[in-house]
């Protein structure tokens, strides 16, 4: 068989928009063949993004609360509702070449999600998934969001997985417009967890679920 190679970009802490651009860009150099499948990792300052089947009013915080908190609201072109992206997040982005069979949308989103449940599980943490509201739950409560766009072909947008996030960042919104439904973080289900071993782990479990070579 020949080799499936991921490229993996470390983008550090970035703002949303110019992070989209990039994710733009390297979708149409993938469809070009001019890179491999692109795994984009990146910390976004604090942001609200509404997807394509967002509800406005599930932004509840007032334009003063917004400046208050520190917080933007942007449009996103990914599928869903509202979320927060955020400090002691990490965010990916795969920008990869599904080809012509819708039906690997699904699988895709699929192995986003166990990705991630992996992860976890390394934390000795059980993550489980709802049919219903896409993303890794604990219990009642999301641990990471999943919204994902497919444009001739090519993936984009991704996976949110809050390690250390200010959960008070998310009071601004109807996370995902799921009512009755809490949000948490790695941290508080384990207290001594480090950010950029959590990256490594999501890299080595995306790069297992997905099935990419080795580096």
């Amino acid at each position: 068989m020949p080799s499936k190679q991921l490229r993996v970009q470390n983008l550090g802490r970035r703002a949303y928009e110019p992070v989209f651009e990039l994710q733009e860009a390297t979708a149409e150099e993938r469809r070009q063949g001019l890179v491999p499948d692109t795994l984009l990792l990146v910390e976004h300052d604090a942001v609200y993004t509404l997807g394509t089947n967002a509800d406005n009013d599930n932004v509840t915080a007032s334009e003063d609360q917004l400046k208050d908190m520190g917080i933007d609201v942007v449009q996103s072109t990914r599928g869903g509702d509202v979320t927060y992206h955020g400090p002691g997040q990490i965010v990916g982005y795969p920008i990869i070449d599904l080809g012509k069979e819708r039906a690997q949308v699904v699988r895709y989103v699929r192995n986003l999600e166990e990705t991630l449940i992996k992860t976890l599980a390394h934390y000795g943490v059980t993550g489980g998934t709802d049919r219903k509201n896409r993303g890794v739950w604990v219990g009642s409560d999301k641990i990471a969001a999943i919204g994902v766009r497919i444009s001739r072909g090519v993936t984009l947008h991704g996976f949110a997985l809050n390690v250390k996030v200010d959960l008070g960042q998310y009071a601004g919104i109807i996370p995902c417009g799921i009512q009755g439904k809490g949000v948490t973080s790695l941290d508080l289900l384990v207290p001594d967890v480090e950010f950029e071993d959590v990256k490594a782990k999501v890299i080595e479990s995306f790069m297992e679920v997905f099935e990419y070579d080795s580096k």
